[in-house]
């Protein structure tokens, strides 16, 4: 294998002499190679708005979305899919992150675990994977065999597979009818993908999931109006949702959460709309739980 043809793998020039600054230089270097990063993600855009339409489509038939990697990578995906269900309020199952080496190569390192290209699909057997899910296949180098192998799985059966690498021509291509590859080029230290290649992949990972939770109805605004409350600071943020979305006072705001059991959509459908708590339910059931569709229906003029 010759590395020195991978992206992520090739020597740069501008730290090769990280070694022999000052604190102050180094993390100077570190700091300037991250400024590449979102200029990269932004020439991927159109890939990456492809991808949400490919997931978003899944989803809104009852698939799941499920993010593959390993190492960083595999982290990363499971990152983004543990934050959906406090954040969208989704089930933890809509979005899943699996990495080689299972749940504890998340906090303890299991290197050799990624070389194991029958364990990817095996691990989306276990899940029941089907065609009506999507896959996203992230590896930084493009070649992962772990990877390489739950994306030919998913493939064969016919659900849409997305892949996200920072190479050039990556080997995941081959599986994948969407690539996303923001090229940040050669790492501060060689080799650690860790660093603006797993910043570009957090970024991309970030939109993702984002913009297909704003297309399935779980943003009014910008606001996350599907969150669960399920401590002391998150009840304060409903509130304030409530009332900003709403034009309602605190303790009115408050006190529609409590009587429409912490729900954000259906208290604004509530406050807005001027109905009853089943009422404002039925309504959004209707919209597909679209708060700006569900307040159309009830002849509310929308922002």
């Amino acid at each position: 294998m010759d590395l020195t043809r991978i992206d992520t793998e090739r020597s740069n020039p501008a730290t090769a002499k990280i070694d022999r600054e000052s604190t102050l230089g180094i993390v100077s270097l570190i700091n300037a190679e991250d400024h590449l990063v979102a200029p990269a993600v932004k020439k991927v855009l159109p890939q990456i708005a492809e991808a949400v339409d490919l997931i978003y489509g899944q989803l809104s038939q009852g698939g799941r979305l499920v993010y593959l990697g390993s190492g960083t990578s595999g982290r990363l995906g499971v990152l983004d899919a543990v934050e959906c269900p406090p954040t969208y309020g989704v089930s933890a199952d809509l979005v899943m992150g699996l990495m080689a080496g299972g749940p504890s190569a998340f906090v303890r390192a299991k290197e050799g675990a990624e070389d194991n290209e029958a364990a990817g699909a095996e691990d989306l057997k276990q899940i029941s994977f089907s065609a009506k899910d999507a896959l996203v296949g992230i590896a930084a180098s493009g070649r992962t065999p772990y990877v390489l192998g739950g994306m030919a799985y998913a493939q064969a059966l016919g659900a849409p597979v997305i892949a996200l690498t920072c190479t050039a021509n990556a080997e995941l291509s081959r599986y994948a009818k969407v690539t996303i590859a923001p090229l940040c080029g050669p790492e501060a230290i060689t080799g650690s993908t860790r660093m603006k290649c797993g910043t570009a992949q957090k970024m991309v990972l970030n939109m993702l999931s984002t913009a297909v939770m704003v297309k399935l109805g779980k943003v009014y605004g910008n606001l996350m109006v599907d969150m669960k409350a399920s401590n002391h600071k998150l009840m304060q943020r409903a509130i304030s949702i409530v009332k900003q979305a709403a034009g309602a006072a605190d303790s009115a705001a408050a006190e529609m959460l409590h009587q429409c059991g912490g729900s954000c959509k259906i208290a604004i459908v509530r406050i807005k709309c001027g109905v009853s708590t089943e009422e404002a339910a039925a309504a959004l059931e209707r919209s597909g739980g679209h708060i700006s569709k569900a307040l159309k229906e009830c002849g509310v003029m929308d922002r």
